[in-house]
């Protein structure tokens, strides 16, 4: 990297230190009895550099995440929530919906979430975006790779006694973007004319010997060392009515480089660790697709199928009496179609005014094998700022 791109780095880095103040999450603007409006916002703005990409090194700055959202209930038992991503989504200058739901918390143990939710797979997906130890989720929390986005449908989670054990199940409808590069879910409620329109199903347990743990990475130096264990699976099934990449007379694919997924089932074992600075989470998924053209070969598919093997650990250690965070992440994903695994060794340095209501994060992440090409390597830096409220 030229001389002149480290300078703007740190320059940049030093810009964003300087302009931050804490502030709290979530502010609730109305308040009387039973009724109640809450508002917040998300805020996450990223440099990003890519070393090579395809010939050239780019670098681009932008909102990563542009999230307002308002929420509230005019009852004791009922809440409700819209949120919206004017940030990077689909495309340029697109309005992503994200979460978009009403919640029954009527029951002492147990939540009915109704609308547009997080489908109750992937321990990486399930943590927020403003909580990750790195810039970016990994291949196991990545919607392009065979983990569900959200689902549009119903949504009920629970524990017992103790919240040593909690769980969840979740049946919903769930879009697939045909690119046979990626194993792409989305949800219906930012739909695409060419999506395949499908039906899923999750399922969760998450067990907590020592205690609960959340999902949240980084660990504030609380005094106890906690641990959880989880088992997640889930199905996915094209109902047929949006395959517009086959031939409806030969069954076969229309394009090159898109085709119709048929059906897709996964498996999670997943475990983390939290407790006096230290962070540690390992997640294994098991992701198999099978294509409406039994005949494809390409992307990650071979004759019409796939299986995807995604791996990660991810760890980090936080300072007692400084608001730095050291962190490090392997991760590799490999495909029926790939030449070789596609491998990724992150290493990064978080830094906190307000714990993650406020920090600067700063990754670089070292690519081998990009989409399964042997020898495409690409190294990226991610240099990230949030605020949240």
């Amino acid at each position: 990297m030229r001389a002149s791109r480290w300078i703007g780095l740190f320059g940049a880095t030093g810009l964003v230190l300087g302009i931050c103040s804490p502030a709290s999450a979530g502010v609730v603007v109305y308040e009387e009895g039973d009724k109640k409006i809450e508002i917040g916002a998300r805020i996450q703005l990223q440099y990003l550099y890519t070393d090579p990409s395809s010939s050239d090194a780019e670098d681009e700055i932008f909102f990563r995440r542009l999230r307002p959202y308002i929420a509230g209930t005019v009852s004791e038992k009922w809440w409700g929530k819209i949120q919206f991503d004017f940030g990077k989504s689909l495309d340029e200058n697109e309005v992503a919906v994200k979460d978009a739901y009403v919640q029954y918390k009527g029951w002492e143990k147990m939540t009915l979430t109704i609308g547009n939710s997080k489908t109750p797979f992937s321990r990486e997906f399930l943590t927020s975006s403003k909580r990750q130890q790195t810039v970016e989720r990994g291949f196991v929390g990545d919607h392009n790779f065979g983990t569900p986005d959200c689902q549009l449908g119903l949504k009920l989670e629970g524990q017992n006694d103790s919240k040593k054990l909690t769980w969840a199940v979740a049946a919903g409808a769930e879009q697939h973007d045909p690119d046979i590069r990626r194993m792409d879910f989305d949800s219906p409620a930012n739909n695409a004319e060419d999506w395949n329109q499908g039906l899923v199903v999750a399922g969760r347990l998450d067990f907590h010997p020592q205690g609960f743990v959340k999902f949240d990475q980084g660990d504030f130096h609380s005094d106890e060392v906690k641990y959880s264990f989880s088992l997640a699976a889930f199905s996915w099934s094209n109902d047929g009515d949006n395959n517009t990449r086959t031939d409806p007379a030969t069954g076969l694919s229309t394009s090159g480089s898109k085709a119709d997924l048929d059906s897709a089932e996964g498996l999670e074992v997943s475990a983390g660790l939290r407790g006096r600075g230290v962070s540690v989470d390992a997640e294994y998924h098991l992701i198999s697709g099978d294509t409406v053209d039994p005949t494809l070969t390409g992307g990650l598919y071979k004759n019409g199928t796939t299986d995807l093997d995604k791996f990660q650990i991810e760890g980090g250690y936080m300072f007692k009496e400084s608001p730095f965070e050291f962190v490090g992440k392997w991760e590799m994903l490999d495909a029926d179609n790939y030449q070789d695994a596609w491998e990724a060794t992150e290493v990064g340095v978080n830094y906190f005014w307000n714990g993650h209501k406020v920090k600067v994060q700063l990754t670089y992440r070292m690519g081998e094998n990009v989409f399964g090409v042997r020898g495409d390597d690409r190294d990226n830096i991610f240099l990230q700022w949030q605020f949240v409220f």
